[in-house]
């Protein structure tokens, strides 16, 4: 995704009070940003699932949330950092259906089809990054 940062936020997360200014800011800035009612439904959706799972599974960690344009649309762009244990297999969290069970019943193969763009980074031991975003139409 190439695009120019047009307003950037970090908010921390650390309580499941951050986890619900997370998902407004995010609703505020797809809003801004001209996205549909539908996705900005799914991109706060994907994003409040994401947030809770670097609260829970991550110890907590950071979003970082991002206007952009990229010339001819504009887009909500968040990234979800941790320093947490890491997922140990991406294959099966990324499984259809699966889920721990303390989270939305999303899971990140559900958050994944709910955004335009979905990218992770994880391993045991070096935390976990995702990065999502939605473009208006």
């Amino acid at each position: 995704m190439t695009a120019d940062p047009v307003t950037s936020e970090r908010l921390a997360i650390t309580t499941d009070g951050d986890v619900v200014r997370v998902r407004q800011a995010v609703r505020g800035l797809a809003q801004g940003a001209k996205l549909s009612l539908v996705d900005q439904t799914k991109l706060v959706t994907a994003a409040s699932e994401l947030a809770r799972n670097t609260l829970i599974y991550g110890g907590g960690g950071e979003a970082v949330l991002s206007v952009e344009a990229n010339g001819r649309r504009t887009g909500v762009r968040v990234e979800f950092r941790d320093d947490g244990p890491g997922i140990p297999d991406l294959d099966l969290a990324m499984t259809d259906g699966w889920t721990s069970g303390s989270g939305l019943g999303l899971g990140l193969s559900g958050a994944r089809r709910l955004v335009e763009h979905f990218e992770i980074d994880t391993g045991p031991g070096r935390g976990t990054r995702v990065v999502i975003a939605s473009w208006s139409r």
